[in-house]
């Protein structure tokens, strides 16, 4: 807002006067300060040498708002006094562009600036509540620091995780052959004469190589390049491979790298690339500062996967949500329930009831403080990390709370974290502006914009769907929405949005004489009934989880099951490394089969006098007998 004044004796450096007896224009003076550097001067109205100086300018006009007095003698005032002075860093320029071209954006700043002038006390007494008393402009060079490795470490899981189990489920004997999959999608590629559009499609490595070696190539290449983010080794390039290499796993395994959780990661993955220091050994010291427009793009995507997470549940008018009695069928009918899943499943109807509202409080509400102020982010924070610690402990969904609370990290900033480290380890960390000069390379403005657009966009697609609102999105969008799906990097999210109410599980059984049959044990679902449930989390039996879903239809729809079955009958060594343990050690059973049972947790009482932890009922075939030579029994509907 450019004053009438303009004082006759400008000065050589421009000047910013402020209230100083105002605490929020001094906690905010204070980072404007660490923003402009000596680029300009800040002196307290109150000062005698203003009033000296500057005698134009009215002590109304100061005591209303900021005024910023340029070397040309303009005095500006309010909004536009803060944005000009944050343009004498080039990285705040975009607040001025924006004030100087969006006459919108500008009347809106203004009326701001006006509210919050116009009721000074009160937003003094509101800043320590809501920023804290950590006055320093934040940085996220430590928080960038953590958030990396920690996602390396994770990316190392994930890849360590599949390699002892790849063969046994894609490999060339495995469950569901890559090498046939590949075949058929290139079959059906040369017929619709796609070309290299195939390769968008069905983005996968495995276009150029099937082979269990290969297979296997990908998931050492994987854990190579964990350990290098781990270490801090080129992280960007790194990042890339590692968000390719996992993509073109999770194309060609299919169902089995198809949990929301794989498509967490691919897309956390993706955006860290961008805040990946650009350099090949980024020294700390010397690292670039991360761009605060991915580092906002990260928390919205906390934000969508919170939010989405808590709106499905409502939305898709399961009663068990809605009636807040969904976590008395949740820690039995869950995949993998941990032994505390089990005790957390004895808790009274009231503790369960109570437990639901504070999980739908926390991803209902607490996903908006992600973009409150410091101390309210803190909050939140904490909040997500205490409801993904509850889930982790009570079931094993792999890395996916591990890499939830990877993001919360990003909630915090280094004066934050800092607490949290041991004091020896403070004084070893120095980061940008603490020590030398930044010299490095930065992701160009243009990519992180365009990066923060799509995000936004797509998000913005999978909300007004969730919500069923009939938005007429542009046609160039849609297109663009469609075109980034194979990708899977920009996602929907919701566990659980209908909550399964009964237990059913599928045992395999073998026979030689269709009389005796025995149970092929697996390394971690419910199957014996004495055997406590297991902690296996941040590793993820694929298998196992992927019996749960079959249990939840018919085997007409899980043709991998038979498949699976096949591979049994013929004693196939990948797909039995994937079982805790082989019934017929000598040869393949002659039949085979899949029962359905129903099973629920015990009480207190009846494991203290049977030492079991779950009760079953049988429920009847799922799979009928049949062997290699010819079907048993005609393959109809099993009795449910």
């Amino acid at each position: 807002m450019l004053s009438t004044v303009k004082v006759a004796s400008p000065p050589a450096k421009a000047v910013m006067i402020y209230d100083g007896d105002c605490n929020f224009c001094a906690l905010w003076i204070h980072r404007w300060q660490q923003t402009t550097g000596d680029s300009l001067d800040y002196l307290p109205f109150q000062d005698p040498s203003v009033a000296v100086r500057f005698p134009e300018v009215p002590r109304g006009q100061f005591e209303d708002a900021v005024q910023m007095v340029e070397p040309d003698g303009h005095v500006y005032g309010g909004a536009e006094a803060v944005f000009r002075a944050l343009a004498r860093n080039p990285q705040e320029e975009w607040l001025l562009n924006w004030y100087e071209h969006s006459p919108v954006f500008a009347h809106a700043t203004e009326w701001g600036y006006r509210r919050v002038a116009c009721n000074r006390g009160f937003f003094s007494a509101l800043t320590p509540l809501a920023w804290g008393r950590h006055r320093d402009r934040p940085t996220h060079n430590l928080v960038r620091w953590v958030f990396l490795r920690s996602l390396g470490l994770i990316y190392l899981i994930a890849f360590v995780s599949l390699w002892v189990q790849i063969i046994g489920l894609v490999g060339r004997n495995g469950i569901q052959p890559a090498d046939s999959a590949m075949s058929a999608m290139r079959l059906e590629a040369d017929a619709q004469r796609l070309g290299v559009d195939r390769y968008h499609l069905v983005p996968t490595l495995c276009w150029a190589n099937t082979s269990d070696g290969f297979l296997i190539a990908q998931c050492a290449a994987g854990t190579v390049l964990a350990v290098l983010v781990i270490i801090g080794i080129a992280p960007a390039p790194c990042l890339f491979l590692l968000w390719l290499i996992y993509l073109s796993l999770a194309t060609v395994c299919r169902i089995y790298l198809s949990f929301q959780w794989d498509s967490l990661l691919l897309e956390v993955g993706f955006l860290a690339i961008f805040l990946a220091p650009l350099s090949l050994w980024p020294r700390p010291t010397r690292a670039a500062p991360p761009s605060r427009l991915v580092l906002w793009v990260l928390r919205w995507l906390l934000f969508k996967l919170m939010l989405q997470s808590g709106c499905v549940k409502l939305l898709n008018g399961d009663p068990a949500w809605r009636s807040l009695s969904a976590l008395r069928f949740h820690y039995e009918t869950q995949p993998l329930p941990t032994w505390i899943g089990w005790y957390a499943h004895q808790l009274p109807a009231w503790a369960q009831t109570a437990s639901a509202v504070v999980m739908f409080g926390i991803e209902l509400l607490v996903p908006f403080l992600i973009f409150a102020p410091r101390r309210l982010r803190q909050w939140a924070c904490l909040a997500l990390v205490f409801l993904q610690t509850l889930i982790l402990l009570t079931g094993n969904y792999s890395f996916f709370n591990l890499l939830t609370i990877t993001l919360c990290l990003l909630l915090l900033d280094d004066a934050a974290l800092r607490v949290l480290l041991p004091e020896r380890l403070r004084g070893a960390l120095l980061f940008p502006g603490e020590g030398q000069d930044r010299i490095a390379w930065r992701w160009p403005i243009q990519i992180t914009l365009l990066l923060a657009a799509i995000a936004v966009a797509t998000s913005l697609m999978q909300f007004s769907a969730m919500f069923r609102l009939p938005i007429p999105w542009p046609r160039p969008l849609v297109r663009v929405y469609a075109w980034l799906e194979p990708f899977r990097t920009f996602n929907h999210y919701g566990l659980f949005a209908v909550m399964t109410t009964s237990r059913r599980e599928i045992i395999i059984e073998g026979s030689d004489d269709r009389v005796a049959w025995r149970a092929y044990e697996f390394k971690y679902k419910p199957g014996d009934v004495r055997r406590r449930p297991r902690f296996v989390e941040p590793h993820q039996p694929r298998l196992d989880w992927q019996m749960w879903f079959a249990a939840l239809g018919d085997y007409r729809q899980n043709l991998w099951l038979v498949n699976c079955c096949l591979h049994l009958l013929r004693g196939s060594p990948p797909v039995l490394g994937l079982f805790e343990r082989n019934p017929f050690p000598q040869h393949p059973p002659r039949y085979i089969r899949a029962v359905l049972y129903e099973y629920r947790f015990t009480d207190f009482a009846t494991r203290r006098r049977t030492g079991a932890w779950w009760r079953r009922e049988d429920k009847g075939l799922y799979l009928p007998p049949f062997s290699l030579s010819h079907q048993a029994e005609p393959f109809e509907h099993p009795a449910r």
